[in-house]
């Protein structure tokens, strides 16, 4: 595979780009490599994007070993949007030289260690494209002499320009969430940092951790826990009377289909809801049936025993967190009875899921110009194009966050490859629309 850079594309241009890209996990890097295969046939688009982590990385904290992707490698990138590119998952495993070791291994779901190393194998590729370490803090519109503005700076911490394009897309994906009165420290966590957190904790001196969560990552954290640390006890505390399974059985999953995107879309708002009501139990709160029953197993197997390390406090909240000496006391009350637990533990895992990133905080001065419904949320047309006052010709494009609007899709990898190649075909057509086969001449920052 070629890893020259595509034609006028660079990081460091100094002059307008047509695309500029805010994040780059494997939404902007599934844009960048849908952009890479289009200026291949013609037109060239040049883009750059910010992202910033020091380097790319996706979950890291959550790459516990075993622990697989819930969704087909086939969704992977690019293969949904074009089976023959050599930025697929079966060309990564070709050049790495397992691909007969994993065709013998007969599965569609690969680790989540090895799927990184996938996508850090084709972000490796458009390294060039890309300022690592870079936060992003607002945007502007740039207008012309007629009070248009075709294109939009890019600002930094400071409000430095870091550089300005004719078309913004925002990939800046989810934000962990934790519930409200809780704070982040050095015992208390949100499972994102999972990993990063453990390898950092002193010795155990309370022998005893505290899940909270009844998803698919609180089941794995609690797993991870019972396994590494044996002499350890791990409490899950959950809402719910026990942990749920994900519906991903064949017809169901046909939502995360493209074509069910676009049924999504021409539907009415009461259809929308109904059916983000109807199939939620397909990504939220669920867990894969097998992880259930192990949890089960070894719950069982550990009453049979006498010695019970893994405690299920289900139909219970967590009513306080209070920092001890070496340690954490949680404060856990029963539903139905009202009584409380306390548990003094080592760390507390808060497996409490993610939000979206608020993409108006993120646009600064840009944000007055986009229209929003009568729920607050940006109008996003079928291109995943954000519809603006007409005084704002530059594209707003959004990756991810737009659930009520392109269905259940919106924020997991199902459509990245779909998605990206919708984009590139409309900037595409714009650029031609507008007459622009090069780049303006004119100079601006560049990214850096």
């Amino acid at each position: 595979m070629s890893t020259s850079p595509a034609q006028g594309s660079s990081a460091r241009s100094p002059r307008p780009l047509d695309l500029v890209g805010v994040g780059f996990g494997p939404a902007n890097l599934a844009l960048a490599v849908a952009l890479r295969e289009h200026n291949a046939t013609g037109l060239a688009i040049e883009a750059a994007f910010v992202e910033r982590q020091q380097r790319f990385g996706w979950h890291r904290g959550m790459l516990l070993e075993g622990t697989t992707l819930q969704v087909s490698f086939l969704k992977d990138l690019v293969t949904m949007r074009n089976p023959a590119s050599e930025y697929g998952f079966l060309f990564y495993l070709q050049a790495k030289g397992r691909l007969a070791d994993f065709i013998n291994h007969k599965t569609l779901f690969p680790t989540r260690v090895e799927f990184h190393d996938y996508l850090e194998w084709v972000a490796a590729l458009f390294e060039h494209q890309v300022a690592y370490g870079t936060a992003v803090h607002g945007a502007r519109p740039v207008r012309d002499a007629h009070g248009q503005a075709g294109q939009v700076e890019v600002l930094g911490a400071d409000g430095d320009v870091l550089g300005r394009a004719r078309n913004l897309v925002l990939g800046v994906g989810l934000r962990p969430w934790l519930p409200e009165g809780v704070h982040a420290s050095e015992r208390v966590w949100h499972n994102a940092d999972l990993l990063t957190r453990l390898g950092a904790l002193p010795p155990l001196t309370r022998r005893r951790f505290v899940v909270v969560g009844a998803g698919q990552s609180a089941a794995e954290v609690v797993d991870h826990l019972h396994r590494t640390y044996p002499q350890a006890e791990v409490c899950a505390v959950f809402t719910r009377y026990g942990y749920s399974p994900a519906d991903d059985s064949p017809f169901v999953n046909q939502i995360f289909d493209p074509d069910a995107v676009d049924e999504f879309r021409a539907a009415p708002e009461h259809v929308r809801q109904a059916l983000l009501d109807y199939h939620g139990n397909t990504n939220y709160s669920v867990v894969d049936l097998e992880l259930i029953e192990e949890l089960y197993r070894r719950a069982y197997q550990e009453k049979v025993a006498g010695r019970q390390r893994l405690r299920i406090l289900n139909v219970s909240r967590v009513a306080g967190v209070d920092r001890v000496t070496d340690g954490v006391r949680v404060h856990v009350d029963h539903l139905p009875t009202g009584q409380q637990t306390v548990l003094d533990c080592d760390a507390v895992v808060f497996a409490t899921g993610y939000r979206p990133a608020d993409p108006l905080s993120l646009l600064g001065e840009l944000a007055e110009h986009c229209r929003v419904d009568g729920q607050g949320r940006l109008q996003v047309g079928a291109d995943y194009r954000v519809l603006t006052d007409p005084s704002v010709t530059a594209g707003i494009y959004l990756q991810g966050g737009t659930e009520y609007a392109h269905g259940l899709s919106s924020s997991l990898l199902s459509n990245v490859a779909v998605r990206a190649g919708d984009i590139v075909r409309s900037i595409a057509e714009d650029k031609r629309a507008n007459g622009r086969s090069g780049v303006d001449s004119e100079s601006v920052p560049a990214l850096n």
